[in-house]
């Protein structure tokens, strides 16, 4: 499955004034690196990718926001966030915002 270039397209609209973004095809998908760091993506498989605090993981678990696995593997603060989820603009502001405020507290690569 291709990534949804209109999701695509709507978190670029997000990430527009943000310093040190650069888009990279990954996955499947098409991510949104901050300062050499994988952020957000417009995954593959449908819907999002994004990386949080794995301490707010838990707390961000839900009907439509699942951990992410990749070759079976459960990824460490990164989560699926469904399709439907972030159909809502202000839903999606949100976990781009919230992914950027924590790549941002990582080393730049």
């Amino acid at each position: 499955m291709a990534y949804d270039h209109e999701l695509a397209d709507r978190i670029r609209e997000l990430v527009a004034t943000e310093k040190g973004v650069d888009e990279k095809r990954m996955f499947g998908g098409l991510s949104f690196l901050v300062g050499g760091n994988m952020s957000v993506s417009a995954s593959g498989k449908g819907g999002l990718l994004v990386r949080v605090d794995p301490a707010d993981v838990p707390d961000l678990l839900g009907d439509q926001v699942h951990t992410a696995v990749m070759g079976g593997r459960e990824m460490r603060g990164w989560l699926r966030v469904d399709a439907e989820a972030v159909d809502d603009d202000a839903c999606l502001a949100e976990w781009v915002a919230r992914s950027i405020s924590f790549v941002r507290t990582l080393p730049t690569k």
